[in-house]
């Protein structure tokens, strides 16, 4: 769901724009067209703080394995830091921070009062046991302590992570604390303080703004096709939504590749990476494609939501899509988003689209605090009108100001933020 790390450079081939030169060049566009102290961007360009610790494992055969962990804290002004852990191989301190800062902005296009953090550990999870993963999960919550705290910094499952690893680290912070803190994660099992609904909320917000994009633009929905790639935590609930609101969901994919049905594709019977990891191939469709082959489709709605970096200046000119909603972090680089802006195709930014799962994680800390539970209903309902005001807080940038919806999105949130900073000032 993230931008990889940089690939090695040659003369013939360029390096891979990180997380971190992407999010500050989104931040640097969006304040040309503000009135914004030029202190406040310079302080924006950086994080107020980033952890990086060791984390000790004695792996099942009895050896010890030391992994580095990250936690890049990038603005409180709005309130306690605010993101996703992951475990995963291409973790950096770069993309921690990156990903902290776009997590600033996605809490603030939501108007919710949290600030941007993001962490992680360098590993493959696949290498671990599920005894290996809570060692390790327990650890690096000790490591982490004395940085987090549900009025400090509240973390959130993301790559390679899921809720019972937020379970895990929830027992190990509170065991420490001598109480039970709920609200130091989110994201975690309902029966331990989690929210229903938090598993599904990116994906479900995804579909939403699609929805809103599509009827903006004059569509009618039940005649619109769709492309997702990555049928997992998002992609799947994004378009099963879209399915049940009557889009024609034509082609979805994992890992291994995609599956194409340009009658349409019935979601609800396709297997979601959760039910049956890497399940999507074995499913009987009519075609089978790659995930570059699946970008490329003649649409009029892609969803790209499985890694970060898959539109870029090599493929943009062959995207056929109509409209891009963004579920995963960072699907498209600066260059592609140059490209699709020339080629007058608009493009939802993820920290409008995606923002369902920081929102309902919001109503999560809300539950914790308060020691009560939604309902379900509840949280669909509260999380429809969250996105919709975010909608159309975005909505009123692109009219008013003539400009791409990510600039509209960036310029809500900077406004937000910045405005932040200037009541605080800067201490001393």
């Amino acid at each position: 769901m993230a931008s990889a790390a940089p690939s090695t450079e040659t003369d013939d081939e360029p390096t891979e724009e990180t997380a971190l030169e992407t999010a500050r060049r989104q931040l640097e566009r969006a304040a040309e067209h503000l009135d914004v102290d030029p202190g406040v961007i310079e302080r924006l360009r950086h994080p107020n703080q980033v952890h990086r610790v060791s984390v000790p494992l004695e792996r099942d055969d009895g050896s010890t394995a030391v992994y580095t962990g990250y936690r890049a804290q990038h603005d409180s002004v709005r309130g306690p830091y605010k993101g996703g852990l992951r475990f995963h191989p291409d973790v950096t301190e770069d993309e921690c921070i990156g990903l902290s800062m776009w997590m600033t902005w996605k809490c603030a296009v939501m108007d919710i009062p949290f600030g941007g953090g993001k962490g992680g550990i360098v590993v493959n999870p696949k290498d671990l046991s599920t005894d290996e993963k809570e060692r390790l999960t327990r650890r690096f919550a000790e490591e982490l302590r004395p940085f987090i705290g549900p009025t400090k910094d509240i973390p959130a499952p993301d790559m390679g992570t899921d809720a019972q690893t937020m379970a895990w680290f929830m027992d190990a912070y509170s065991m420490q604390e001598g109480e039970t803190q709920a609200g130091v994660v989110t994201g975690k099992p309902p029966v331990v303080g989690g929210s229903k609904g938090r598993d599904t909320a990116p994906g479900r917000s995804v579909a939403i703004i699609a929805r809103e994009a599509i009827d903006y633009h004059g569509w009618d929905i039940e005649d619109t096709t769709v492309a997702v790639q990555g049928f997992g935590s998002v992609g799947a609930p994004a378009a099963r939504l879209l399915d049940d609101y009557g889009a024609t969901v034509v082609a979805v994919s994992d890992v291994n590749g995609a599956i194409y049905d340009p009658d349409g594709l019935d979601t609800h019977d396709v297997p979601t990476h959760e039910e049956e990891p890497e399940a999507v191939m074995k499913y009987d469709a009519p075609q089978k494609l790659s995930n570059e082959e699946l970008l490329e489709l003649d649409v009029d709605v892609l969803i790209p939501a499985a890694i970060g970096n898959v539109l870029t200046a090599e493929n943009a000119n062959d995207v056929q899509a109509s409209l891009i909603v963004e579920g995963a972090n960072g699907p498209t680089t600066s260059a592609a988003g140059e490209v699709f802006e020339q080629r007058d195709i608009p493009v939802v930014p993820d920290i409008l689209a995606n923002a369902g799962g920081v929102t309902v994680s919001y109503f999560e800390w809300l539950q914790d605090l308060n020691h009560r539970s939604w309902s379900l209903e509840r949280v669909h309902d509260e999380l429809e009108s969250e996105m919709l005001s975010a909608w159309d807080a975005v909505r009123e940038q692109v009219e008013e100001n003539d400009v791409t919806w990510r600039d509209a999105a960036y310029m809500v949130a900077l406004k937000r933020v910045a405005a932040a900073h200037e009541h605080r000032g800067l201490w001393p």
